[in-house]
């Protein structure tokens, strides 16, 4: 009996660690949310304004693509929209692949982003218009993520969670008129 005793006392203390490390991790991933939302949002809300691109499409991807900012590729390579590219990991960390372009700063990979949707053929039709459902169709059907529908559904969610709908009512008409991004570029495509 004495054996039984001490053996659910442990248990019970196990589950209790347990749970308490299960309860720091939430704290952490929700502090770590908090501080890239921090971050990020000011730049999300400029690039809207200078391109026309909706700060909900752009943070809510990010968050996405980068786990939030911790992501492997957001970490080594600055990459928070899984855009793939290249990249001089080798030189850097010596044995050490990836298939994603890397950039000098997280910013340049949101720079970077809003161009690769300014080269869209659908993009002069969509700037400027503030409903992210119709952005990430588009998105979608152009290819920006190999899953699919159930990527919209992921983004949707963010944004959805975190009210990042509620950037895009600062959207003016100064991106709608902008030349950004159009001065320049190449020819449209539906290539990434």
């Amino acid at each position: 009996m004495r054996k039984v005793t001490t053996y659910i006392k442990r248990s019970v203390w196990v589950c209790a660690v347990l749970l308490l490390l299960m309860l720091s991790n939430v704290g952490y991933a929700q502090q770590s949310t908090s501080n890239y939302l921090k971050k990020f949002k000011p730049v999300s809300v400029e690039l809207m304004q200078e391109t026309g691109v909706p700060a909900s499409v752009i943070l809510g991807v990010a968050m996405l693509e980068s786990g939030t900012g911790t992501s492997r590729n957001a970490k080594l390579l600055n990459n928070h929209f899984g855009i793939v590219g290249k990249n001089n990991l080798s030189k850097t960390a010596p044995g050490t692949k990836s298939r994603y372009k890397q950039y000098a700063s997280a910013v340049a990979s949101y720079e970077h982003f809003v161009e690769v949707l300014a080269r869209k053929k659908w993009f002069s039709q969509l700037k400027g218009n503030p409903e992210f459902a119709v952005w990430l169709k588009h998105m979608n059907h152009s290819g920006y993520s190999s899953a699919g529908h159930e990527w919209i559904k992921r983004v949707t969610a963010i944004i959805n969670r975190y009210k990042l709908y509620k950037l895009d009512e600062g959207m003016d008409s100064v991106a709608r008129s902008s030349s950004w991004l159009t001065v320049g570029m190449p020819p449209a495509t539906d290539d990434q």
